[in-house]
């Protein structure tokens, strides 16, 4: 067993690694800001501080002595060297969580580099990104209000400040889009929302539709990382995770419908007969799948999905249901009046 120090750790999928890794017998403790003290195992110690002086809690971490630390939440290169030099001389091993946002397929699909869409699947010795700092010109609707550091984030430097020291090995887990339980960026709340509102049809751009990218519960996520951490073999290495296939957009409307045993239509359509806020947003957009290959991960350290596909988004919707967003109607994008309008003209189009 290990003594891991997990960074974060209370937000989304850190309460899920912390518990499989207390589960597993590992010590463990986190560091974080003490402002959301979520459910977890009474032996996990916790060490509360800003991240932002994370240098001055050397003393508490030699204390715990941790043989791998879990940065969940260096979302900036200057985050990232804060966390090693913390933890220099005192870890072994840094495990970083990533994102697939670190392509250059999802450059291209955010319109922040030029060239034309990339044959997916993408493995871990994929293209990268031309272009750093992908939203300093823009933020994403999925974010909410601006957060300060989004200007320098970039989840390519992370890595790089990672895997680049001589004197504590580093390992990289790149996340897919994850659903779940405590997910405030609520990927499938736009379907959920529409169907208990016992909408009649739900209206998707025919590009949208067909647009694949790599997706996996939190729990799954988290079981990753925690492989990670268990596994010695992991040093020096990048595993991207998602499911072994990528449902398109519309597949995945379906299995919401069915758990909901919503009977209405979904109407698939050309961008510019879609109301104003399902417009793409460029005519190339959705053509930009981002797909991972996770065989990798897979074959080296024995990777498996513990949370099957229906069960997990089972309990995404049911999270939704018990967690309302503060703005239900700007979360999913709701102008029922101009979907209706819509309607009226493209409705038996193409319904699928």
């Amino acid at each position: 067993m290990s003594r891991v120090l997990v960074i974060g750790g209370t937000v989304f999928v850190g309460p899920s690694v912390v518990r499989e890794l207390a589960d597993r017998g590992n010590d463990v403790a986190i560091f974080h800001r003490g402002e959301h003290e979520t459910d977890l195992p009474a032996a996990v110690r916790h060490i509360h501080g800003d991240r932002a002086g994370i240098g001055d809690h050397r003393d508490a971490f030699r204390s715990f002595d941790p043989d791998v630390v879990v940065d969940m939440r260096s979302m900036t290169e200057g985050d990232a060297r804060a966390v090693v030099d913390a933890v220099r001389g005192i870890a072994d091993r840094i495990v970083a969580v990533s994102s697939m946002d670190v392509y250059r397929a999802y450059g291209r699909l955010q319109g922040t580099e030029p060239g034309p869409p990339m044959e997916p699947p993408f493995d871990e010795d994929s293209p990268l990104r031309e272009k750093l700092y992908p939203y300093r010109d823009h933020t994403p609707p999925s974010i909410g209000p601006r957060p300060d550091w989004l200007g320098d984030y970039d989840k390519i430097l992370v890595e790089r400040t990672v895997l680049g020291q001589t004197d504590i090995a580093g390992t990289v887990v790149r996340f897919p889009m994850v659903h779940g339980e405590r997910d405030e960026q609520r990927r499938f709340y736009p379907l959920w929302k529409r169907m208990v509102d016992d909408r009649p049809a739900i209206l998707m751009s025919t590009k949208s539709a067909a647009f694949r990218a790599s997706r996996t519960h939190v729990d799954n996520a988290a079981h990753a990382v925690v492989l990670a951490v268990t596994d010695d073999g992991a040093r020096g290495r990048v595993y991207n995770v998602g499911e072994r296939d990528a449902l398109a957009w519309i597949e995945w409307a379906r299995l919401v419908a069915a758990h909901l045993r919503w009977n209405g239509e979904l109407v698939v359509a050309p961008s510019d007969q879609m109301p104003t806020r399902l417009r793409d947003s460029r005519p190339d957009t959705w053509d930009h799948h981002l797909v991972a290959e996770t065989s990798r991960i897979r074959h080296e350290l024995g990777y498996r999905e513990p949370v099957g596909r229906d069960a997990g988004l089972a309990r995404a919707l049911a999270w939704y249901a018990g967690s309302p967003p503060a703005d239900a109607a700007a979360t999913a994008g709701l102008d029922y009046a101009a979907e209706d309008e819509a309607l009226v003209t493209i409705r038996g189009s193409a319904v699928l």
